[in-house]
């Protein structure tokens, strides 16, 4: 049928008066809607505010503004399609027109209704975390960033297979036949869902987070981002690594910026002149300098006179500074080392070096 027949068509069914009517009474309900949307949603929803505002969390304010654009959008739709049914159709072309316009209005508001759902989940995330407040738990960014994302996905997979009832009848039957061959794509997705299934653990477990100093039997550095498939460490050569969570939650992982102190171990070197007497007081001496030292932790501190080496007399230091930033543990090092210096000066007993003793012996002389 060609536009002439169509014409021909209305203007047996409608009156001109009538169909001049209908045409700038659906122009016109468009208009009404376009111009009045803003002021009607936008007055609903400064009242619900009101309401919202007098409750105690922030879950319901936030839901509110979640909802303000897709009700917008639906107000729009229902505007629309209520346009279109007023218009000058005749019957053999409306019915198909009318039940094709059923079909689009149906999916535009349920469109708008998964939007808002898809909006809500960063809603849920501050939810959940209001809950947890009370429980007196914590929930973490990253934990908060999987439960919004798995909700998304959530809403996006019901959404568009709801969607998909309104235009195919049997979408149960094209569903099945989808799962025969969703079984090769779960294989090929094995290394998918392991790495999914390590972000998890990771973040259940914690074993470190954004920033610690981590070394694992790959690679040693700073935890850069904790991502749902992979875990990004930058070396202290500024070189970024990336490792799979499945790898990083199976593998043993230290995590060097939860020590509550790092230790300083070494085995100073004297000479053999070094006295009796010297020894005693120079062991007193550096056990005291590191009691007294206010970045030295007191519990663990060793300090003895320990072996006759063949060219040095040992002395064991064992001990653990307060700090575990690296920096701050330098300085600390360098300034104990330094006061093991004064003391061994203001002693007189000087470090060993590599040496060896040769004796030659002529015969007949001692």
């Amino acid at each position: 049928m060609n536009l002439l027949d169509i014409w021909n068509e209305v203007n047996a069914y409608y009156s001109m008066y009538e169909f001049y009517v209908r045409i700038v009474v659906s122009i016109g309900i468009v208009l009404f809607a376009l111009f009045l949307k803003q002021f009607i949603i936008s007055k609903l929803l400064k009242t619900l505010r009101k309401l919202t505002a007098k409750t105690r969390t922030e879950f319901d304010d936030q839901l509110i503004t979640v909802i303000e654009k897709p009700a917008k959008f639906a107000f729009v739709v229902i505007a629309i399609s209520l346009a279109i049914k007023l218009l000058p159709l005749p019957p053999n072309i409306g019915i198909p027109v009318g039940v094709f316009m059923h079909d689009v209005t149906l999916t535009l508001l349920l469109f708008a209704l998964f939007w808002a759902g898809y909006n809500a989940a960063d809603v849920l995330v501050i939810f959940v975390r209001h809950v947890t407040e009370k429980t007196g738990s914590q929930i973490d960014h990253m934990l908060s960033s999987f439960i919004s994302n798995s909700f998304k996905a959530l809403v996006f997979i019901i959404g568009g297979v709801t969607i998909a009832q309104v235009w195919v009848e049997d979408i149960a039957g094209i569903l099945t036949g989808l799962g025969l061959g969703g079984l090769a794509f779960a294989l090929a997705a094995q290394d998918t869902a392991a790495n999914l299934f390590g972000s998890v653990t990771i973040m259940l477990d914690k074993p470190f987070g954004i920033g610690d100093w981590i070394s694992t039997p790959q690679t040693e550095g700073t935890v850069e981002s904790i991502g749902f498939r992979s875990t990004r460490v930058r070396t202290f050569q500024q070189a970024l690594v990336t490792i799979p969570n499945s790898t990083m939650s199976k593998e043993a992982v230290t995590n060097w910026s939860r020590m509550g102190k790092r230790r300083i171990s070494f085995r100073l070197g004297v000479t053999y002149q070094t006295t009796n007497e010297q020894m005693k007081e120079c062991v007193k001496r550096l056990r005291t300098m590191l009691e007294e030292h206010p970045d030295i932790h007191p519990e663990t501190i060793f300090v003895f006179f320990e072996r006759f080496r063949e060219n040095a007399l040992d002395i064991f230091l064992y001990f653990f500074t307060k700090t575990t930033i690296w920096e701050e543990y330098l300085a600390i090092q360098e300034d104990v080392n330094l006061k093991i210096m004064e003391i061994l000066e203001e002693l007189g007993i000087g470090v060993a070096l590599p040496s060896r003793s040769v004796y030659l012996e002529r015969p007949g002389e001692r």
